[in-house]
């Protein structure tokens, strides 16, 4: 079982229109909903990888309800959300069809109060026995505190479960130093975090910082890997167009399947960047393009001992 934490759940909105225009009304053509927040994304991933998957975090309100509902009819999505006062956020996508550009509207999340945040934890350290890995991600709703992230890796390695951790600013900074199994940025994640914007520099000083393994998304050129047993570059076959809205956390859910199943580096880089890929031909976030999955999985390039990024 692989336990996935999103702290800031979300109703993820997407709405479909011809032609996107400033100050203009929109006919809208088609309208999703699905449970959303990073981890959620992740989950829905694993579970089409055929893992099962336990999914925490927190939910309340109405829009909460309708999160939980959704997310009982996933297959091989277990939920232990934990229920707090305010209501969960809402995102809205507006895809651009004449395009394909995506327009995202993030609303914030409810305020947790102390009692909340410790019901959490709590819970978190009730579920840690019996999981495979971790994922921590996501931002951190008003309220938790800014070193939450931190908290919980040091948790998860106390109890010997694996971590990645894929959030941003200083919360990945403070959680970088619990020192997670591995960390998942992208390359302006990582330039704040670091300071350098060469991504093999940065990648090899966030280890320094105290990530095991750094794994850096340099968007459509694939993901750049730095870890204990080497470095490697992975690389899509061609870029692919459309919805590029959760790539990143169908990486994740490359990288921690592949963490489960105890693949080789390079094999589980070639999941990642395959899923990824497959993510921005699917319409919605935490689904991917099944048959161009296993295409590109095949093509996918993995080069060892990257001296240059």
């Amino acid at each position: 079982m692989i336990l996935t934490v999103t702290l800031n759940t979300a109703l993820d909105i997407t709405y479909r229109v011809q032609s996107l225009r400033p100050h203009a009304s929109h006919r809208v053509s088609e309208v999703t909903e699905r449970p959303g927040g990073k981890g959620l994304n992740v989950a829905r991933v694993l579970a089409a990888l055929g893992h099962e998957v336990t999914v925490t975090g927190f939910a309340g309100g109405a829009t909460g309800r309708v999160l939980q509902e959704r997310l009982t009819a996933t297959p091989g999505v277990v939920d232990a959300l934990i229920p707090v006062a305010g209501a969960t956020r809402r995102t809205i996508a507006v895809v651009d069809e004449q395009t394909g550009d995506t327009t995202q509207l993030n609303e914030p999340g409810p305020a947790i109060d102390p009692a909340e945040w410790a019901a959490f934890q709590e819970a978190y350290e009730d579920l840690l026995p019996s999981m495979s890995a971790v994922a921590l991600c996501g931002s951190l709703p008003p309220g938790v505190p800014v070193g939450a992230y931190a908290g919980l890796v040091r948790t998860a390695r106390a109890a010997g479960v694996p971590v990645l951790l894929d959030t941003s600013g200083e919360p990945l900074r403070r959680g970088v130093a619990a020192r997670p199994d591995i960390i998942k940025p992208n390359t302006d994640e990582l330039a704040e975090l670091t300071g350098s914007h060469e991504p093999l520099r940065a990648t090899q000083d966030a280890r320094r910082r105290g990530a095991r393994t750094v794994v850096a998304s340099l968007g459509p050129e694939g993901l750049l890997a730095s870890s204990p047993e080497g470095r490697w570059r992975a690389t899509p076959p061609a870029r692919v167009h459309g919805n590029p809205t959760g790539a990143g956390d169908s990486a994740v859910a490359g990288l921690l399947s592949g963490l489960v199943e105890q693949l080789p580096w390079p094999d589980r880089l070639t999941r990642a960047v395959a899923l990824s890929a497959a993510t921005v031909l699917a319409p919605m976030a935490g689904e991917f393009d099944g048959s161009a999955y296993e295409e590109l999985r095949k093509r996918v390039a993995v080069t060892a001992d990257v001296t240059a990024a």
